[in-house]
């Protein structure tokens, strides 16, 4: 097996971003699929909707649990038996009969998906320096771009020619593949477990809680998560019922916005490097609170759908890997795997929230229009402005503990170190 220094950088995102692909993959093809399983399986519409939900709130659990256990174990390790019962549970909803089948299929896909994120992330983070991690993050969080672009329509045409089953079995040859891949070619990944300090299981959930950066760290995840989760669920019916787009070309923002997502997440990553997080986070958010006032407050004729996408996606994309790369630089590496479970459980129930209030200040207007976007846009728009705060606050909590923790230079050449006195002569 490959050590941890046989392993290429390069080698190492590719996996990791393969990972990820078929994760989110699995995730985000099964709400289009909604109306082909719908039918086939005699589903209402009415509860196609829980079936994703179905999946977060397994996420959000597993996200818990496994922030008292994932540190211990060697991190590829976990992610293959993460990775397996996510094969084995894709598998499961191609051969589901029925909703409660499918539900349950669903459930067991987001038990054993949360933690392949967070250990996925940890990964990265404990395998790639910080003064290149965020082109690292970038690089793989491109996977949910690749997905959009290429994963969701190749889910669609799979059906279209083979049946709605077919894209469930196909991930999940591609995700046992992606297993194989992981298990032979990332180096064990141990570091954690060698550091010579307090046992793992020493620090617990509540006392990794204890501490500020972490708390405010959560904070920022669910802010970010629940400004987000508001809007993009509600899109599509937006674009269609109040902006008039034509379903049939509603393919062609998402493909766009994909591309340049894909982009964006590449070119922002470096910059993160080289300007820190609260810069380029800031920049971000500031283009996110523009892109959602023009879009979904005061929309100008002139704008075309596609344009508007294309600079959701982007803004969106330069505050995602600013935040997801200072996020990766606050747990020590003992704890890194706790620290992203418990983000990840934070991530999936603020998505949750933001998805149940923006329900709640939505409405269904008597011409068909969406009616209440503007509350839910100015909602969103308060959550991003909290945002660049907590940025330069967790920031200069993580600069002071890395300095910290820096060893001292050793003295210049040149300078002069005082000798101790020489011992008397007994001539």
């Amino acid at each position: 097996m490959p050590t941890e220094r046989q392993v290429s950088e390069r080698w190492v995102v590719f996996l990791i971003g393969a990972v990820q692909f078929v994760n989110i993959l699995d995730f985000v093809m099964v709400m289009p699929l909604g109306p082909d399983f719908g039918k086939g399986l005699g589903i209402a519409s009415s509860h196609i909707g829980t079936i994703g939900g179905a999946y977060t709130a397994a996420a959000s659990v597993a996200g818990l649990l496994g922030g008292y256990f994932l540190d211990r174990f060697d991190r590829r390790k976990a992610l293959a038996v993460s990775m397996l019962g996510l094969v084995a549970a894709t598998a499961a909803g191609g051969l589901a009969t029925g909703l409660s089948t499918l539900m349950l299929a669903r459930v067991l896909a987001g038990l054993f998906g949360g933690p392949a994120t967070s250990l996925s992330l940890s990964i990265i983070a404990d395998l790639i320096p910080v003064e290149r991690r965020g082109r690292a993050l970038g690089a793989v969080m491109g996977a949910f771009s690749v997905a959009s672009v290429a994963g969701v329509p190749m889910a669609l045409k799979l059906a279209e020619h083979g049946g709605w089953r077919l894209p469930f079995f196909v991930v999940a040859a591609l995700g046992f593949a992606v297993v194989v891949g992981a298990i032979f070619f990332l180096p064990p990944v141990r570091g954690h477990l060698e550091g010579g300090g307090r046992p793992v299981h020493a620090v617990g959930a509540l006392e990794l809680l204890g501490r500020r950066e972490v708390r405010l760290s959560f904070v920022m995840t669910a802010v970010v998560m629940m400004a987000g989760f508001i809007l993009i669920p509600n899109i599509s019916a937006y674009l269609q019922q109040n902006l008039g787009y034509p379903r049939d070309m509603l393919w062609f923002p998402y493909f766009v916005g994909g591309i340049v997502s894909f982009a964006t997440l590449r070119v922002t990553g470096p910059l993160v490097d080289r300007l820190g997080a609260f810069k380029v986070g800031t920049l971000g958010s500031v283009l996110i609170l523009v892109t959602t006032y023009v879009g979904f407050v005061d929309f100008p004729q002139w704008l075309s759908i596609p344009l508007l996408f294309v600079l959701i996606m982007a803004s969106m994309g330069v505050r995602n890997v600013a935040y997801n790369t200072l996020t990766s630089r606050v747990p020590d590496s003992d704890v890194r795997a706790r620290f992203m479970s418990l983000q990840s459980a934070v991530q999936h129930m603020a998505a949750a929230l933001g998805a149940f209030l923006s329900s709640q200040l939505l409405s269904d207007l008597p011409d068909g229009r969406l009616g209440g976007m503007s509350r839910v846009a100015f909602v969103s728009m308060a959550l991003t402005v909290s945002l660049p705060p907590m940025l330069w606050l967790v920031e200069r909590h993580v600069r002071s503990q890395e300095r910290a923790r820096a060893p001292a230079p050793p003295p210049a050449q040149g300078v002069a170190v005082p000798l101790p006195p020489e011992a008397p002569s007994h001539r």
